[in-house]
């Protein structure tokens, strides 16, 4: 590729530049060196991104236990979210609706949060959904899942288990819904 060397000459050069001009420097001093890698997402560990299929197993607030295997065949919407943040907290109710309306899509949130569950219980009886929550170790989330980066983020699994499209920030059904049809699924309202 010849982008590649030319870029690795640019950033020698532009390097080299830095140091015109500066104190002489002796001789026993190395070279700088640029050095241009490519990323092979192979060789990423499991947090720095999502698996194609990932695997999910949790214990939901009421106890029961949630695997997203289970889910096959239905578009699921796996939503981190925080009792702290506002975006999240938005589309909270438009996620309850979708999940509600909607024969084909379920809905799991994430409580991406050190909170314990009779506080979340409490919090989520001012603000119900109707969909299963489950609280998080935000020291050692799902394997599967990229560690979020920020809230809230929201995947979207295709009833064969992949992931078919990834949300950064709030969502709203529609969206998800565009994003269905957008993969090959019915389309809002079918």
């Amino acid at each position: 590729m010849k982008s590649v060397p030319s870029l690795s000459l640019a950033v020698v050069l532009s390097l080299a530049a830095c140091n015109a001009g500066s104190a002489p420097s002796d001789a026993a001093q190395p070279a700088i060196e640029a050095h241009v890698q490519d990323v092979d997402p192979d060789a990423e560990k499991p947090a720095e991104r999502t698996a194609e299929i990932p695997t999910l197993q949790v214990k939901t607030l009421d106890g029961a236990d949630y695997s997203l295997a289970a889910h096959r065949g239905k578009w699921v919407v796996v939503n981190f979210w925080a009792t702290w943040c506002a975006p999240c907290l938005k589309e909270m109710p438009d996620l309850s609706a979708l999940d509600k309306d909607n024969d084909h899509i379920e809905v799991i949130g994430l409580a991406y949060e050190e909170i314990e569950a009779d506080e979340l219980k409490a919090f989520l009886e001012e603000r119900p959904v109707v969909y299963p929550i489950a609280i998080l170790d935000v020291y050692n989330p799902p394997a599967d899942f990229a560690t979020p980066r920020g809230l809230p983020l929201t995947y979207l699994i295709a009833p064969d288990g992949k992931v078919a499209k990834q949300f950064l920030g709030p969502v709203t059904g529609k969206e998800i819904e565009a994003a269905i049809a957008a993969a090959g699924g019915p389309k809002a309202g079918a």
